[in-house]
């Protein structure tokens, strides 16, 4: 198989899991607000259910661990790309729209 059909399918695979991991970042986010809204609606002190929210802080900064380390996976498999000879900028329908949408303007202005 081509070495570029083969780094498509990784980068896809690649994308998704950024998309997942801010995905999950942001529903933890807002699990957070509602948890905090939820205790001043029903009118509890702050020590009601603090345990609960240390542990979502965890799970945050586990996820924000998480995020990061896929930004490095994703500089180096942009880094193994280049030291397999794919140079080919991998625009249109592997990568998600608005980052297709930024690569393409990125390279319209360089043309």
């Amino acid at each position: 198989m081509e070495k570029i059909f083969v780094a498509k399918r990784v980068a896809g695979k690649l994308f998704a899991t950024e998309a997942a991991v801010d995905a999950a970042f942001v529903e933890a986010t807002e699990l957070m607000g509602e948890m905090l809204n939820a205790r001043k609606d029903v009118g509890v002190s702050m020590v009601f259910a603090d345990d609960a929210q240390v542990k979502l802080m965890e799970a945050l900064k586990a996820l924000s661990e998480a995020r990061t380390a896929m930004v490095a996976v994703h500089g180096q498999l942009d880094e193994a790309k280049l030291r397999l000879g794919i140079r080919h900028l991998m625009l249109g329908e592997d990568k998600p729209p608005h980052l297709a949408a930024k690569s393409e303007r990125t390279v319209a202005k360089a043309v």
